[in-house]
């Protein structure tokens, strides 16, 4: 399957943006969804999860409460709302698939990657 993100962009600090991640087949419902980011210098780092149906989400200790990720399977699209933006959230975005049924926060589980929309919070 092929992932497109968009939705990056410039915005201040307390700001939002909401990222979308859309699937190139029908099947988005097969698999478990992840954002990850990466900041210049940086690994790439967990940042929300969502399962198959939607019903099951994880965050990053570091977004909880101000990120929101959901799915539209009818749709093929993931989202990422996210709110009260801060500097530290600057960082290129990557939406990911994962073919298993776990939730999971680790990178290496995901089996495909989108190419990245970039994200930048000012001061």
């Amino acid at each position: 399957v092929q992932l497109q993100a968009s939705g990056g962009g410039l915005v201040q600090a307390g700001g939002s943006l909401r990222l979308s991640c859309t699937a190139s087949e029908r099947t988005l419902y097969n698999y478990v969804m992840g954002w990850f980011r990466q900041a210049p210098g940086k690994e790439r780092e967990f940042v929300a999860a969502i399962s198959r149906s939607g019903i099951m989400t994880n965050y990053a200790d570091s977004v909880k409460g101000r990120f929101t990720i959901s799915r539209d399977n009818a749709k093929n699209t993931m989202y990422l709302q996210m709110n009260s933006l801060k500097p530290e959230d600057t960082a290129v975005y990557y939406c990911a698939a994962d073919l298993n049924v776990v939730v999971t926060t680790r990178p290496g589980e995901y089996d495909y990657w989108g190419q990245g929309t970039q994200v930048t919070v000012s001061s």
